[in-house]
């Protein structure tokens, strides 16, 4: 079976309308999406999602904004899924990103950073097992 990653378009991306194009890079890029939904987390599950980086000082203001308005959770699947999905999106600073990537297309900020990536194979399991349930991955 092929690797799986996962990937959240954040709430920034999805303000600004963002959430097509991103899509169209992911499908263009070979990835097979086999769970995706919208959602809002709350607080309480932004922190919970996030809890690895609870003892960090910007902890709390990641939760804020994880939890300002919706997101789009998905996992995709594709031989290398992980590695291939950090390349798509390039650094987390958008200013450091190669160009033609996610981010350097679509955020503003290391904090509004547009999509978030799994960064191991371990970590793509936890997290879409998060959002998504046995029955809505395919």
């Amino acid at each position: 079976m092929s690797n799986r990653t996962f990937t959240m378009i954040k709430p920034d991306a999805t303000k600004k309308g963002h959430t097509g194009a991103i899509l169209g890079m992911i499908n263009a890029a070979g990835f097979k999406i086999v769970a995706m939904k919208m959602t809002k987390l709350s607080k309480e599950k932004a922190g919970e999602f996030y809890a690895v980086h609870a003892a960090r000082p910007f902890y709390g203001e990641l939760v804020e904004f994880m939890s300002s308005g919706p997101i789009t959770a998905a996992i995709l699947e594709k031989d290398n899924a992980v590695e291939d999905f950090r390349k798509l999106i390039g650094a987390t600073n958008p200013a450091e990103a190669a160009d033609g990537t996610i981010r350097k297309l679509y955020a503003a900020s290391i904090g509004e950073n547009a999509v978030h990536g799994s960064d191991s194979n371990e970590n793509a399991a936890i997290e879409g097992d998060f959002f998504f349930s046995k029955l809505e991955q395919f």
